[in-house]
């Protein structure tokens, strides 16, 4: 007979980007966040870096009164048994939801930084000689949220067990286990930065069951990153020795080990779980895809209004920029994300709007963006002069250097900058192809487009994210939840589960193109993107508004109700193994 799942009283869940707008693992954790806060009520509780102590954080509200007792006690500690006063603040993530979040400062424990590391690898041999960059930093911090879980679980422990000999709940975020229980608890932790702290839960509150997440091996990264060709070869790559091969002992160290220590370890696509098992040599319990809430998108009417005038705002940028007349006929595609010029396919991306433009089969004008956070200096003046100007038919001449709209610190060493001057592609005025870098994060305030990332994908006919390695993809799950048909790769999580739905290598016409990659096709593939573009220019508005909604179609298969499942089977095994250590003691 199967054992009934179990289901946590309260879930912990630690992570960098909790509160702190840096990478995709942001977009993971709040967009999830509201289907969790649903079910658990303010029994979720993220755990992230406290950096604002001099300025507001704008993802964050502080409410002193949660917690109010636990706060007081975490911040006296307990002198007498070493406990050390915990410098948190409590409040709520303002996101949708609005769960309950802990931000704690970490840099108290820079001091003890030897001894930690000196406990870590008598304990687990984790390897933190080798450290370097953000290691520490990261370490600190797990290391702090380790002992929030710590502390915040013995509180509620204590008052779970003290309002049962009440008879009463004493608190109203306290569950009612019944009284030979205790309270189901979970950390569940988000790579490799968090990964200290699940060690030290596992290590000394045995009772929490820990789950830890990576959302990209450190090592198959770097791998990747560096050149090396990293699927045909990833049954020969020994993890440990490329580790040192690319100095990257410490962070794969605390990775491994945590994987192998954990109660449950998860990855989110079946592409990074073959690659754990190769790399740590640890496979997946199970695989959490990540999911989507698409609360955010505008609906009916308002989604018409706004997608109108984001493709105006860009077509008027493009136009002060390169000097034309650009009309609302010409297909924009954009690909967007981390700069990482290979790994996220920039490269393949030029590539190919560089083959578009001797394309005879192109049947409208291209305004390409490349939507990436390059090391941006500051937005052009010239170009926000133009902007300003009423009559935009006085634009019959370009800007100098008219491919980026910001400036930036690396002019002359940009990758995007220096593959297009090398391929010639100047944006001239008889070029059926114009590419534009946008080299800044969207938060409607970058001085010249002062347009959100998401008001951006939304005025895009087609998205095109050609990726050598993507654990997962949110850009394109995004884009199609907005219904813009896009090109991915087969060697991105969400490209194969795309495939996975459709029954087969994903068209245009379903409203996602997956392109089959490999180490070696980059010529391949950028012929079938410039084909595709190619293709697309010339569909129908019948065909184009099919592939529209077949794309948001699919984007609703990917909704976090769809995906929940997952995480609550490995809350269940952490619980179950918690429960067996339990009873083993």
């Amino acid at each position: 007979m199967d054992k009934k799942q179990l289901t946590p009283d309260y879930i912990f869940e630690s992570s960098w980007e909790v509160c702190n707008k840096v990478g995709g693992i942001y977009t993971v954790l709040s967009t999830r966040a509201k289907t969790l806060q649903e079910k658990f009520q303010d029994r979720i509780i993220f755990i992230g870096p406290d950096f604002w102590k001099d300025n507001e954080c704008p993802y964050f509200r502080e409410e002193p009164s949660l917690f109010a007792k636990w706060q007081w006690e975490a911040k006296e500690g307990d002198r007498e048994h070493g406990v050390p006063g915990l410098a948190v603040r409590v409040g709520r993530w303002t996101i949708p939801g609005e769960p309950i979040a802990i931000l704690v400062d970490f840099t108290p424990f820079f001091e003890k930084k030897n001894e930690i590391y000196t406990w870590l690898w008598e304990e687990y041999k984790v390897d933190s000689l080798h450290a370097y960059g953000d290691y520490d930093e990261a370490s600190m911090f797990s290391y702090a949220a380790g002992l929030v879980v710590e502390s915040l679980y013995k509180y509620l422990t204590s008052r779970s067990a003290k309002g049962r000999l009440q008879g009463k709940n004493s608190s109203p975020l306290t569950p009612h286990p019944s009284p030979l229980t205790p309270l189901k608890v979970v950390y569940h932790a988000n790579e490799w930065m968090c990964g200290l702290g699940a060690l030290y839960i596992n290590s000394k509150v045995p009772a929490i069951g820990t789950i830890f997440t990576t959302h990209a091996t450190s090592i198959g990264r770097s791998i990747a990153g560096n050149q090396k060709p990293l699927y045909d070869y990833l049954f020969a790559y020994n993890g440990d020795q490329m580790a040192e091969e690319l100095n990257m002992q410490s962070k794969h160290s605390i990775e491994k080990q945590t994987a192998w220590h954990v109660d449950c370890f998860t990855t989110v696509s079946d592409i990074t779980a073959h690659e754990c098992v190769e790399l740590l040599g640890k496979p997946v319990d199970v695989v959490l895809p990540n999911g989507f809430d698409n609360s955010f998108v505008p609906k009916a009417s308002a989604f018409n209004k706004k997608r109108k005038a984001a493709r105006e705002k860009m077509l008027k940028v493009a136009n002060a920029l390169l000097g034309e007349q650009l009309g609302d006929d010409t297909l924009i595609v954009s690909t967007s994300g981390r700069y990482e010029f290979r790994n996220k396919g920039i490269d393949v991306f030029v590539e190919a709007m560089n083959r578009l433009l001797r394309d005879r089969d192109l049947k409208k004008k291209v305004l390409a963006f490349i939507v990436v956070p390059g090391w941006v200096g500051e937005p052009r003046k010239d170009l926000q002069e133009r902007l300003k100007q009423i009559d935009n038919g006085q634009w019959s001449s370009p800007l100098e250097v008219p491919q980026v709209t910001h400036w930036l610190h690396n002019m002359g060493h940009d990758n995007v900058l220096n593959m297009m001057k090398f391929y010639d592609m100047h944006n001239r005025h008889e070029d059926q192809v114009k590419v534009v870098f946008l080299p800044c994060y969207l938060d409607g305030n970058d001085g010249i487009l002062n347009l959100t990332y998401y008001d951006v994908v939304l005025g895009n006919d087609l998205c095109i994210y050609p990726s050598y390695y993507e654990p997962w993809g949110y850009t394109p799950l995004e884009a199609v939840a907005f219904k813009v048909p896009c090109i991915t790769t087969d060697l991105a999580g969400f490209g194969l589960w795309a495939n996975k739905e459709f029954g087969h290598p994903g068209e245009i016409s379903d409203g996602v193109k997956v392109i089959h990659r490999t180490d070696y096709n980059y010529s391949e593939v950028a012929d079938y993107i410039k084909d595709t573009v190619a293709a697309f220019s010339a569909m129908s508005k019948t065909d184009v508004d099919m592939c529209r909604k077949r794309a948001e179609a699919l984007s609703k298969k990917a909704l976090w109700k769809e995906f929940i499942k997952y995480y609550y089977e490995a809350y269940d095994i952490a619980l179950q193994r918690a429960r067996e250590r339990m009873f083993q003691h």
